[in-house]
């Protein structure tokens, strides 16, 4: 009777504990997903608003030093980017071009702006040279408000694939004139371009400065322009050429934030069908180009700034899709270099390039210019300088050209922080994508550069409250 009591307690426990699992997967199958599929929706409906961004030459070495620059500069135990918790996956840099297989940034940026590949130079034209319909004509046939922001000129690669066509990237002043003259429905397609490039829009054969204020667009040369600013519209240009690196910046050029902040607070007003705008850390392309570690940690950390500003925009209103990439690598910059040793550490290390107040290119055109290479040297590095050090640069300087100077600094931050470099160009490796808010399932997984412009048309032009 015992044994039988024990296998009727055994048998009531099973039938409790099986109640129990059934009514824990009911539970799990009519309850939780009531929130999974409310955040599943948030993520899945077409976002009215889309910041597309781009760190121009921003490889994953690049992304790794900037991170230990950020956690050395704040005594930080922890050291990240603002867009790494948003990471979805890679992708592909290649052109289609019957010569290279490492891509340039016109072929990039048109394989992102059209959902196309091209050959290197291409400014979103096919091999036949034909137009291809890029994002923002669909964005401006949608009405949606457009805006570009670069640390580059206006002209530049980027800016100029997503919102003109040229045969050459290489024709600037071409480029600028389409930025005026090319028009969907009669309209600019660009409401708001805030960069760098004057001297290709105020021209003596034509100033489109002059023609884009008579179309009714606010023209700003300061960053205090943007406080007096009225217009829907605005032309900013602060600098002759692209800006210079932030660490070099004079102080009425506005930083990327600035910019992103002021494009940001223009869109919004009265935003019935949303906007598209992009966003380029331009200028840590140029840094990688002349393998200046000081000027890339510079236009990284500017760039940072502004990706913050577009991610805080895009968490308090709900319905902005963020996309984070590069277009390809620059320089081939290695985290760790030639000289580290078992007794130096395998370490790169950050503190050199947080002792200096100015770039190399800074340090190199004043010495070119006449300064003398101690009074540059000790003004604008805060660390003891050898003896070794100081007539590498006086040897250099001795040729009197601003570029042998510029290298010759660049050396000494090189060699004390163990950065190096394998080109003055690019490099083809997959470079890393992110994502934030609705709609970002669609950038997941290790992707094509040409599935960014598939997806955008596909968000852009799908029916919605905003866009029907």
């Amino acid at each position: 009777m015992g044994y039988l009591n024990r296998k009727n307690r055994i048998l009531l426990f099973t039938i409790i504990l099986t109640a129990l699992m059934l009514a824990v997967m009911l539970t799990s199958h009519y309850v939780s997903p009531t929130s999974t599929n409310a955040a599943d929706k948030k993520q899945t409906k077409t976002p009215k608003n889309i910041i597309f961004i781009v760190g121009d030459g921003m490889g994953m070495p690049m992304i790794k030093a900037y991170r230990t620059f950020k956690q050395e500069k704040h005594s930080s135990a922890k050291g990240q980017t603002v867009w790494d918790p948003y990471l979805v996956g890679m992708q592909t840099t290649h052109p289609d071009d019957p010569r290279d297989n490492i891509t340039d940034s016109a072929a990039a940026a048109t394989a992102m702006a059209t959902g196309k590949k091209t050959y290197n130079n291409a400014i979103a034209v096919n091999h036949e040279k034909e137009p291809l319909r890029s994002v923002v004509e669909a964005a401006k046939e949608a009405r949606m408000k457009t805006a570009f922001v670069v640390s580059s000129d206006i002209t530049d690669a980027t800016p100029a694939a997503f919102g003109t066509h040229n045969v050459s990237r290489k024709n600037k002043e071409q480029i600028a004139d389409h930025f005026f003259d090319e028009k969907i429905n009669g309209e600019h397609k660009v409401d708001i371009l805030l960069g760098g490039g004057m001297q290709y829009f105020d021209r003596k054969d034509r100033n489109l400065v002059q023609e884009f204020k008579k179309s009714g667009y606010s023209i700003l040369r300061s960053k205090d322009d943007f406080k007096s600013q009225s217009s829907k519209q605005m032309l900013g240009l602060f600098q002759e050429d692209e800006l210079d690196r932030a660490i070099d910046r004079p102080k009425h050029v506005p930083t990327l934030k600035d910019m992103t902040q002021a494009a940001l607070t223009q869109l919004n007003q009265d935003n019935q069908h949303g906007f598209f705008m992009l966003l380029e850390g331009s200028t840590i392309d140029s840094a990688g180009h002349e393998n200046d570690v000081v000027g890339a940690m510079s236009e990284m950390e500017d760039f940072e700034k502004a990706v913050q500003a577009a991610l805080q925009f895009a968490k308090k209103d709900q319905e902005t899709l963020v996309v984070i990439t590069a277009d390809h690598s620059t320089g081939g910059f290695s985290f760790g270099a030639d000289g580290m040793t078992s007794e130096t550490g395998y370490k790169w290390d950050p503190a050199p390039i947080l002792a200096a107040k100015k770039t190399p290119v800074y340090m190199a055109k004043k010495i070119a210019d006449g300064q003398s290479v101690n009074e540059v040297l000790h003004t604008n590095i805060d660390f003891s300088l050898t003896t070794e050090e100081i007539s590498q640069v006086e040897k250099a300087a001795q040729s009197g050209h601003a570029s042998t100077i510029q290298l010759s600094i660049q050396r000494i931050f090189d060699q004390r922080s163990f950065s190096g470099w394998t080109t003055f160009a690019h490099t083809g490796e997959d470079v890393p994508v992110y994502a934030y808010g609705p709609g970002k399932a669609a950038f997941q997984g290790w992707i094509d550069n040409t599935k960014q412009g598939k997806n955008l048309f596909q968000i852009i032009e799908s029916s919605s409250t905003y866009r029907p």
